[in-house]
């Protein structure tokens, strides 16, 4: 599969993006955006497909190597651009969420851009680099602990002030799987595990918000829904609960109203109803609904397909910097991928994050081209020798090489 795996990629981005394109059709079919367009939502996601189209194609002809001089701007760039959406006529708020930067200089009131998504490919990049420039050190506590764990907490906390509880889950598990992957200490990486589950569960206790979605996702847990008693609560906090209930209650509705075929593209009903942003974080209800089973087993399908194809390229890869660089990449997509799926099936707490080529969303969808472009040059430079030329290590008709 080593030699073929970025056929896989391609053809499993594809098809993501062709049934993101196909939910986005039926989520805006026949309405109207803010300057009067039909089915708005396809055409701004089909501009910014095109520039990510042209930005990845850039990223797989230039030398990933480059990203390693870069390391320290693109750095600086993730962490300024993410102290901006906290300032004032800058930052953009929506939901009670400030992740987005406004870009009304350009002429476009609604257009804006979400810098976290830039700061976890950005972050997977120091980490690599770093690891990279410091093996030796890996193991070490100043060196290969707390210079990594440093950058990865400018970046984690950064998003966790902006209200982005899950993307801020998702850059800590990132750099705990980099470290891993790197060769630090499992006792120190147990540090960072005990710091996180406490700024979690603090930042949980503190925020009603996410302490209601907590609790409702809970309340339905067959072993905690006897200590949780919601009838206890004020009437305006089990109010708030049961609204968190029902967005997962409404978007479960729809994979079981799919059924094995699906209603049929453009013939869902849940999305006209009390389906929560069908368009990006609840798609993948969408596709269990007007796609069926079929539909959704070929979008975790495609998802798997990703994870193992980055997963051998990064195998092959020439280097320390591009064997980590790709394993970070693919990683971000997996865990991406298993959060959203997780929340719109029931499995996790109620958590906005879009899922990668599928949600509406051009900041998302553009790292996630510069990802596959990034991927797509580390394949280029792989190491992809035969088994003649490279000494290997035959287990039962498996190549394992030994670069």
């Amino acid at each position: 599969m080593a030699k073929r795996s970025i056929i896989f990629l391609v053809l499993a981005v594809v098809l993501l993006l062709i049934i993101g394109f196909v939910m986005l059709a039926s989520a805006s079919y026949l309405t109207l955006d803010s300057s009067g367009t039909d089915y708005g939502m396809v055409w701004k996601q089909a501009v910014w497909l095109s520039l990510s189209m042209i930005a990845g194609g850039v990223c797989c002809a230039m030398n990933y190597e480059r990203l390693f001089a870069w390391r320290w701007p693109l750095l600086g760039l993730a962490i300024i651009t993410l102290i901006l959406c906290y300032v004032p006529g800058v930052g953009v708020e929506v939901n009670g969420a400030k992740r987005w930067i406004g870009l009304e200089f350009l002429g476009k009131r609604d257009l804006r851009v979400q810098p976290s998504e830039f700061a976890k490919v950005v972050l997977v990049i120091a980490l690599a680099a770093w690891y990279a420039k410091h093996e030796p050190h890996a193991r070490t506590f100043r060196i290969g602990f707390i210079v990594p764990v440093s950058m990865l907490m400018a970046v984690t906390v950064l998003i966790g002030g902006e209200m982005d509880l899950g993307s801020a889950l998702i850059c800590v598990m990132l750099g705990i799987g980099i470290m891993v992957v790197a060769g630090a200490k499992i006792r120190y990486l147990t540090l960072v595990g005990v710091a996180g589950i406490v700024a979690l569960c603090a930042m949980v206790w503190i925020t009603p918000n996410r302490m209601h979605r907590v609790i409702g996702f809970a309340s339905e847990v067959p072993g905690l829904s006897k200590i949780i008693k919601i009838e206890e609560l004020p009437l305006k906090d089990r109010k708030e609960i049961e609204a968190k209930k029902r967005h997962q209650k409404h978007s479960i509705f729809a994979f079981g109203s799919g059924g094995l075929e699906g209603v049929g593209p453009g013939l869902g009903r849940m999305k006209l109803y009390n389906l929560p942003e069908a368009h990006t974080d609840f798609i993948f209800a969408m596709v269990g609904e007007e796609l069926g089973l079929q539909g959704t087993l070929a979008a975790v399908f495609a998802f798997v397909v990703i994870v193992l194809s980055g997963m051998c390229i990064a195998a092959y890869a020439p280097n320390r910097f591009g064997k980590l660089l790709g394993f970070g990449l693919t990683l971000l997509f997996g865990l991406e991928g298993l959060m959203n799926m997780g929340v719109t099936t029931g499995l996790l707490p109620n958590k906005g994050l879009p899922l990668p080529f599928v949600s509406f969303g051009g900041t998302s969808l553009l790292m996630a081209m510069i990802s596959v472009g990034i991927l797509c040059n580390i394949y280029r430079q792989g190491v992809h020798l035969s088994a003649a030329d490279l000494p290997i290590l035959r287990r039962r008709n498996r190549w394992t090489p030994q670069v």
